[in-house]
């Protein structure tokens, strides 16, 4: 059996910069975010360099969207985050913090009614990158999804974002066909004829777009562009299912506000060692989806960041 030589305290240190203990010996994975699970030929190339350069040239992928390096010795550590750095590439996603974003391909899948690419840039940037030294009670994992086929399960998610395309339907336009292409593309059965006039129902549409353009009386002619947001959700020994709040957003800046004041609120409410779904729980779904509609948090943003909270850290995992 292999002597192990690093001590607890540098495996600890070393894990908040990306590297995990390869169990049984003294080498370790170094996990690179990919920032939206996106990377160019030139990145992968530096990756495939880097794993045989410093590792035991074996490259793996996370489920949330990370690559890791296997085999990467605690000394050569250092050499590695240099040698990607020059491709633009950095190690990270540990701790008590906001994780690396997970998203879908968006706009370049047939379903897709968001560029979920571009928006989970910016959620990188404002609140992997923004909020990284921030403690939260435990780890925040955020995800994307560019429409409700939920491909990248934003509802298991602590807070996920779903693409919607709202349908635009004008009555006035309606025909009442017998054999309505409006209610023969819905593959909600949301969509249906009724004395003569096209009913939708808003409690079972899920904004999928699919009806936006297919009446050949230009009843659904345009739809407009909208986020659902869930929140509290939760995957691994635990499953919570997150909840959509009430309002379907249509202007992105708000959404992004949501996700940011959902951040503060866990930060503020939340007690170290529990997830987002358990301070819901908590609290009240009623209770965090009116402060989240609100702007209080926002404006005591420096307050809540500049508070002695969650010390200790709750990430386990």
């Amino acid at each position: 059996m292999a002597t192990l030589t690093i001590s607890k305290d540098e495996e600890k240190r070393v894990k908040a910069l990306g590297f995990l203990s390869n169990k049984g010996t003294d080498n370790f994975s170094g996990r690179i975010i990919t920032v939206n699970g996106k990377i160019t030929a030139e990145q992968q190339r530096v990756i495939a360099e880097a794993a045989e350069k410093f590792g035991n040239g074996v490259v793996t992928f996370t489920t949330r969207l990370t690559i890791e390096v296997q085999g990467i010795p605690f000394d050569k550590i250092e050499e590695f985050r240099a040698y990607i750095a020059k491709a633009g590439l950095e190690t990270g996603g540990t701790g008590s913090v906001v994780r690396p974003v997970v998203s879908c391909k968006g706009t370049t899948c047939q379903y897709g009614l968001l560029d979920s690419f571009a928006i989970s840039e910016e959620i990188h940037e404002r609140f992997y990158k923004g909020y990284h030294t921030v403690k939260l009670p435990h780890k925040f994992k955020i995800a994307v999804g560019g429409c409700p086929n939920n491909c990248v399960k934003p509802d298991l998610n602590d807070i996920g974002i779903i693409g919607q395309l709202i349908p635009n339907f004008d009555e006035d336009e309606c025909n009442g066909c017998k054999k309505c292409s409006v209610e023969q593309v819905c593959p909600m059965g949301a969509a249906k004829v009724v004395d003569g006039v096209l009913e939708i129902n808003k409690d079972i549409c899920n904004n999928c777009g699919r009806c936006v353009g297919s009446c050949h009386f230009d009843a659904i002619e345009n739809g407009t562009p909208g986020y659902k947001i869930y929140i509290g959700g939760r995957w691994g020994k635990k499953i919570a299912q997150g909840r959509a709040l009430s309002k379907v957003f249509t202007d992105k800046e708000e959404a992004l506000n949501v996700i940011e004041k959902a951040i503060l609120l866990f930060r503020e409410q939340g007690i170290t060692g529990e997830r987002f779904a358990k301070t819901i729980e908590r609290l009240g779904f009623e209770n965090v989806e009116k402060q989240l509609l609100a702007d209080d948090l926002l404006e005591r943003k420096q307050q809540i960041l500049d508070a002695q909270l969650h010390l200790t850290g709750g990430a386990t995992c």
